[in-house]
Parts: structure tokens; sequence; C-alpha cells
């Protein structure tokens, strides 16, 4: 049975929460959801909303989207203030203007629709980042 469904994570982000599931065993943080713990592989979840807030480590700029996006943009890796890492785009800075000077900046999380896509059903969400100076 899983505490985090897919489908619950996404509802949330569309409402900008963020949640994930935190291990009873070792006390890491999962997101996106999954059906064990991350860290120590513990089935004993707990269903935990995060602050969305954290910071930039690493960054690739996009030039060739998948079907239903435009490119370019830009898609980050972010640890969160919670500990888990996560990947979403960020958004507010121009793909052209992207350099190494936004690792470590600080982020704060929103989230996108996405429609259009050919291979989902329907809409979909991603996680949207923005700059928080």
């Amino acid at each position: 049975m899983y505490k985090l469904t897919h489908a619950q994570y996404f509802t949330a982000l569309k409402e900008n929460r963020l949640e994930g599931l935190k291990c009873c065993e070792c006390e890491a943080i999962t997101v996106p959801p999954k059906a064990t713990c991350q860290e120590c592989g513990s089935p004993s979840l707990e269903v935990t909303t995060l602050s969305g807030e954290g910071a930039i480590r690493t960054f690739t700029v996009i030039r060739v989207a998948p079907e239903g996006l435009e490119a370019p943009y830009i898609v980050v890796l972010a640890e969160l203030k919670e500990g888990p890492w996560l990947m979403g785009n960020l958004e507010g800075i121009e793909p052209s203007a992207a350099t190494m000077d936004l690792i470590g900046r600080p982020v704060k999380l929103g989230h996108r629709v996405v429609t259009g896509m050919r291979y989902t059903a329907g809409e979909g969400v991603v996680p949207l980042f923005s700059l928080a100076d």
C-alpha cells in the first residue's frame, strides 16, 4: 500500500504544496514518492509536507525538447532544506544567461501545468523553481 501516490503528489503540487515521505526508521525524506525509503529501503513511511525551499546544486539547459515542450529551458537539481534533491524547471532566467553562478543560489518551489504532451494521459504537472533571492 502506497502512503503517497503519484496522483496525490501531483495534486498537492498543483496546489503549491510539496508532499514527501519521511522514513519511520531512519527519518530520511523521500521525494517524489516511492514505495520504500530511498536511504534504508524501509517500507515504514509517513506523509510529510516539505518547505519547497532549497538551493541549486547543478543545472542544464535543454535545447532539444521532448514533443509537446518548447526549448530552450533550464532544468535544475535542487537540494531541499529537508535533505532530498529534486529536479525541476527554473523560471525567471533566460537560458542564454544561465552561468555557473546559478550553483548555490536559493530557490523556492512552485509548479507548471503542462498540456499537449503526446505520451501522457491529459495534463501533466512539473516542479518549477524560481530564485528566492
